[in-house]
């Protein structure tokens, strides 16, 4: 058995690893404002990642997030992690816990926040920003 595998991949209110676990609070994937551009205060994108003994040694992370057109709407995030293994372990987990402060939606429509493992693309997330309803009067 072998291949890395992306066990949790999630955007959320707030996320925190407490010594290999990782918890998770809010998970989200729309966004709902009066009017655009909207910026969301404070945001997480997690993913839990497992590595089989082959795999062991630094691999490169990318983080994107783009809008329904492809432009990026924050900078790339690009990590480089070291994965090591105990032992016996045939496999090891990896979480990446990426706090986002002032996230600024430009517009209406899909967004997309994709991950890369060593140039492999693992997973992406959509993230919708949908107009609220206006409560006009009667």
């Amino acid at each position: 058995m072998g291949g890395l595998k992306l066990e949790i991949f999630t955007l959320c209110d707030s996320a925190v690893d407490y010594g290999g676990k990782v918890c998770i609070l809010g998970a989200f994937d729309s966004v709902a404002a009066s009017e655009a551009p909207y910026t969301l205060a404070h945001c997480a994108v997690v993913a839990r990642m497992r590595f089989h003994r082959i795999e062991e040694g630094n691999h490169k992370l990318r983080v994107t997030l783009a809008d329904q057109d492809g432009r990026m709407i924050m900078p790339n995030v690009d990590a480089q992690v070291g994965v090591r293994f105990s032992e016996k372990s045939q496999s090891a987990t990896f979480n990446l816990v990426m706090q986002i402060n002032g996230l600024k939606l430009e517009q209406f429509g899909e967004y997309t926040v994709d991950l890369a493992v060593d140039g492999v693309h693992q997973g992406s997330l959509p993230l919708y920003f949908a107009q609220k309803p206006s409560h006009e009067p009667v």
